[in-house]
């Protein structure tokens, strides 16, 4: 996912293998579990844990911020007709908050 629709984006497909997150996953586990992790075997298996709740686009899809997720032979097609349905689309530009400085 390249925006999201807080950004206003207006339609966002993900793939069922896409990992989606602010940061990378060692990090987040790092600091997420960091009093938990006694060893290299605690790290491995809670790294592999959050990869399966949390670095997944079903959570993002559960939470609006993807439209679909599609196959990757389905990408073509899907952005196609998405293109489409927005061939026509009005946004107004938002007004100048100020001009700019003569230099």
């Amino acid at each position: 996912m390249m925006s999201s629709k807080p950004l206003g984006s207006d339609v966002n497909f993900a793939w069922p293998s896409a990992e989606i997150a602010v940061m990378g996953p060692e990090g987040a586990v790092n600091i997420l579990y960091r009093q938990e992790i006694h060893s290299a075997e605690d790290r491995t298996r809670l790294l592999a844990e959050y990869r399966r709740h949390f670095l997944n686009p079903y959570v993002a899809a559960a939470a609006g911020f993807i439209d679909d997720i599609i196959e990757p032979r389905e990408t073509r097609p899907r952005v196609i007709a998405a293109l489409e349905a927005l061939r026509n689309k009005y946004a107004p530009v938002p007004s100048r908050k100020h001009g700019n400085i003569p230099l």
